[in-house]
């Protein structure tokens, strides 16, 4: 009997062990990471392959990486060229076949999205350009809501057994994700129209969707360091047409933002451009809240001084 009864405990915590296994999630960037946690919560196990202090694009395929990649489940990265760089290294050293390009585990969130800035030609001499537009999509908050969808299918198409899960819990997100970009909205209201000088093309989705205007940029072209002869010509044109404030992102160096506040007096913004940049941000709710408590901070300022 006793024989019995262990045997029996045995196979009814495997069974419960399965049902709960869910997925090992490998995701290129940590807004991925954060996402596939919203829709699995506890069956999921995310892992982020960069941080907010790293230059997604370019990024050293470590052999810790390489690891992780090996044993994942899932990979979930942003596409468009982002991680052209080096996510084919992990691919081709990773000996996973499910995430190899058409690989059933691979997720590409930029997938069918509008993308923004498609070049017209392609050609090195512009600089860093991405085919498919620029890839920082995750920085207007409503694409989340057509790629937690695809996640949450791709999801249960992997892990059947917690489909109910995914499905129930992206279902939840949604709605309570629309509640919140109606908020954003109505708070940031103020900064549409405000001017600004941005680093790099990182921000172009979250100026698209509160209608703030990119009037200059501080790179001559994606991915080009300024020269002091651009940043002397970026200076006078700026005299023609001002703005209010300098945005760089926390992992892009400060020196050409910090070369240019002190000849014109604008204030540099610091944004953090994904979970975990700054104090504080250590969800996706809290990312976009601290991003337009920062801008309407420094807006105010500006119209009141």
């Amino acid at each position: 009997m006793r024989v019995f009864i262990n045997a029996a405990c045995m196979v009814f915590l495997m069974q419960a062990g399965l049902a709960h296994a869910g997925l090992k999630v490998f995701a290129c960037e940590p807004e991925w990471a954060a996402l596939s946690k919203e829709l699995g919560g506890e069956h999921v196990e995310a892992f982020s392959a960069t941080t907010a202090q790293q230059d997604p694009h370019l990024i050293q395929p470590r052999p810790s990486l390489i690891a992780k990649f090996r044993q994942a489940d899932l990979g979930i990265c942003t596409g468009a060229d982002l991680e052209i760089g080096w996510l084919p290294v992990l691919q081709n050293s990773g000996g996973n076949p499910a995430l190899r390009p058409g690989g059933a585990g691979l997720f590409f969130a930029s997938e069918g999205l509008d993308m923004l800035e498609i070049p017209e030609r392609l050609d090195r001499a512009d600089g860093d350009v991405h085919p498919q537009g620029n890839p920082h999509v995750h920085l207007d908050p409503r694409n989340m809501i057509p790629i937690s969808k695809r996640l949450a299918g791709k999801m249960a198409q992997l892990d059947p057994a917690n489909a109910d899960v995914y499905a129930r819990r992206q279902a939840t997100f949604e709605k309570v994700w629309q509640g919140k970009i109606s908020s954003w909205e109505a708070q940031a209201a103020p900064l549409k129209g405000v001017k600004v000088v941005a680093h790099h093309k990182s921000f172009s989705y979250l100026f698209d969707w509160l209608g703030i205007v990119e009037v200059n940029n501080l790179e001559p072209k994606p991915g080009i360091p300024p020269s002091a002869a651009y940043l002397n010509k970026l200076l006078a044109e700026l005299k023609t047409e001002p703005a209010s404030m300098i945005l760089a992102a926390t992992y892009q160096s400060n020196r050409p933002a910090e070369w240019l506040a002190e000849r014109t007096r604008y204030p540099i913004v610091i944004l953090p451009t994904t979970v975990g940049g700054v104090e504080g941000t250590n969800t996706l709710e809290r990312l976009y809240t601290t991003m337009i408590s920062m801008l309407l901070k420094t807006a105010q300022a500006e119209s009141s001084s």
